[in-house]
């Protein structure tokens, strides 16, 4: 046991968000690990639970807890002072556009489009754009092929999955030859389902774009000091071997990249939220698109984007958010360290707990889907962030436009629950 904690920690840095145990229904029990090492495979567990009164930080914990359990957070729907929907959601939106001090990103970015083509039912382009973060940023449109006229839109937030040298291309299938990572990582997350396109046979315009800093999006190696780089290049990236070595120098660059954001004034939160809203810019200015019926969702990076996006834009109006929901209490004593630094925006926490980052929404569709074993969660504290959602909507009058399912196994977005969610956005959007 010993030996696995200490395999499980050691991996937690490479993978990020996307360590997971798969634990299937019935006892079925199946260890898939990503593919940093083929040797590693079933040879861990991730915990499920927490040690009765530890703490990740120690006895510290009882300290920092202290600093927001008891409390109801100062701009949080659940006081009493809040009487008005509309005061509320004004004074609690401002107050977390200040603390994530997202970058100004202009307006709606040029488009290119790169590709066009057919493939599996569907029709697919391949664009690009530039933001003033620096760098081309990439994304893939995906619709039936046969559409004709407008249809509703979905912005598809991809994974972090601990693997930054891809993005768009975990969730998406447009080709019969995939990379052989990818075929791996839609295997363990979405039971071998690019979501993507699985939701856009459905009728809708889906739009993919990389996330800050992965794919189109990811630092280059060779715009980094080069005692920086673990000796490492830009030559052949799509090699495995290349992919790989990358995805391991990047989860240390998390740390620097971290850091050089609080220090220029922003936060990581608040630059994906930037770039998102620009992606979305893109889908809402299609004339392909009904800009008054787009949704969002993803599982786990993604969800974490749909807390942001999908609290804070108003036109995102049906949201799904999977295998990203807990409290910041869980994160203070057990599960900070199961997750990337694009969670966290410095000062939030005493004003809305982070299920409430979500809740801002209200009284819009909210579908929340958590996994009961997935090891980057207390239960428990997934437990208590439904309770609050839940609370919120009631208040509102709004209780038939928020939905919370758990489901057996781990960290993952399978079938079934693309099947509820995409149902979901069918009910809200068509």
């Amino acid at each position: 046991m010993k030996n696995t904690r200490r395999l499980f920690l050691k991996l937690s840095g490479i993978l990020g968000l996307g360590l997971m145990n798969r634990v299937k229904a019935f006892g079925d029990t199946e260890s898939k690990v990503p593919l940093v090492d083929q040797g590693m495979r079933n040879n861990y567990q991730i915990p499920g639970s927490k040690d009765s009164g530890k703490s990740i930080i120690g006895d510290y914990g009882k300290w920092a807890n202290s600093l927001l359990d008891g409390k109801i957070p100062s701009h949080s729907y659940r006081r009493d002072k809040w009487e008005s929907l509309e005061d509320w959601k004004n004074k609690a939106i401002k107050i977390t556009e200040e603390k994530l001090v997202a970058p100004d990103l202009g307006g709606t970015p040029k488009v290119t489009i790169d590709k066009k083509y057919v493939y599996d039912g569907l029709s697919v382009e391949e664009i690009s754009w530039v933001l003033p973060t620096g760098g081309r940023s990439e994304g893939i449109v995906l619709k039936p092929a046969n559409a004709k006229g407008k249809l509703p839109g979905i912005m598809a937030f991809h994974d972090h999955g601990g693997w930054k040298y891809f993005g768009k291309r975990k969730i998406t299938r447009t080709s019969d030859e995939r990379h052989p990572m990818m075929v791996d990582h839609q295997r363990m997350y979405y039971e071998d389902l690019a979501w993507a396109n699985e939701v856009a046979k459905r009728g809708y315009v889906v739009m993919v774009p990389d996330a800050f800093p992965f794919a189109s999006r990811r630092v280059l190696l060779k715009d980094v000091p080069k005692n920086l780089r673990q000796g490492l290049n830009d030559d052949n990236p799509d090699l495995p071997e290349n992919a790989k070595a990358y995805n391991n120098w990047a989860k240390g660059q998390e740390d620097t990249m971290a850091k050089s954001l609080f220090s220029a004034g922003t936060s990581w939160p608040g630059v994906f939220m930037a770039e998102d809203q620009k992606a979305l810019d893109i889908l809402c200015d299609r004339n392909d698109v009904q800009a008054d019926k787009v949704g969002c969702g993803g599982l786990s990076g993604g969800g974490m984007r749909t807390v942001f996006s999908g609290g804070l834009d108003p036109r995102i109006k049906c949201a799904v958010c999977v295998g990203f929901m807990t409290t910041w209490k869980d994160l203070v004593l057990h599960k900070s360290f199961t997750h990337t630094w694009m969670t966290f925006a410095p000062g939030l926490p005493p004003a809305l707990d982070f299920p409430e980052i979500l809740g801002l929404r209200v009284p819009l569709p909210t579908m929340v889907q958590n996994s009961i074993e997935d090891g980057l969660y207390s239960l428990d504290e997934m437990h208590e962030a439904d309770k609050i959602l839940s609370s919120v909507f009631e208040k509102a009058g709004a209780e038939d436009k928020y939905k919370c399912s758990f489901y057996p196994g781990g960290h993952q977005f399978n079938k079934k629950m693309q099947g509820d969610a995409f149902d979901w956005f069918d009910r809200w959007l068509k």
